[in-house]
């Protein structure tokens, strides 16, 4: 069985995320694909960094799957989250939701970037013209300036 939800080090490949939910019953496929932009809050960006727990991300995305299956019922989701250097332009993220009808692929797809940033381990270093600061967890309300949390303190099993 190929796997819908997972990480890597390599460039996303759109059509292979889309390629993972086709199929004939759903009349829409819903894609949501994040991109590293060059300016945050007003700071020019080089470049993003990703370090996750992957094990427990792959886990999560999975898990994020499976409550949407839940809420929405007739429906594929793939995932794919990018760690390592990213350029800007690249590809960070993308989702794929497919569903019988545009409404539920819509708000399936947009229910899973909102749960990827509450509860994925996955983190992010942002690369300045003039400094780099880890901005902790994806909502940003977390600083881990400081230091990286430890397995324990993100109740990673």
């Amino acid at each position: 069985m190929d796997n819908k939800f997972w990480l890597t080090d390599q460039p996303i490949d759109l059509n292979d995320v889309i390629s993972k939910v086709m199929r004939p019953e759903a009349g829409a496929i819903s894609t949501f694909t994040g991109i590293v932009r060059e300016f945050t809050k007003g700071k020019r960006t080089l470049f993003l960094e990703y370090q996750a727990y992957i094990p427990m991300a792959e886990k999560k995305l999975a898990e994020i799957g499976k409550e949407i299956e839940e809420r929405w019922g007739d429906v594929e989701t793939a995932i794919v989250h990018r760690v390592g250097q990213l350029d800007i332009s690249d590809v960070a993220v993308a989702i794929a939701v497919s569903t019988p009808h545009r409404v539920d692929a819509f708000a399936a797809s947009r229910y899973a970037i909102e749960r990827i940033k509450e509860i994925v381990p996955i983190w992010k270093k942002e690369h300045w013209e003039d400094g780099t600061k880890w901005i902790g967890d994806q909502r940003e309300q977390k600083s881990y300036a400081e230091k990286m949390p430890t397995m324990e303190e993100m109740n990673c099993d």
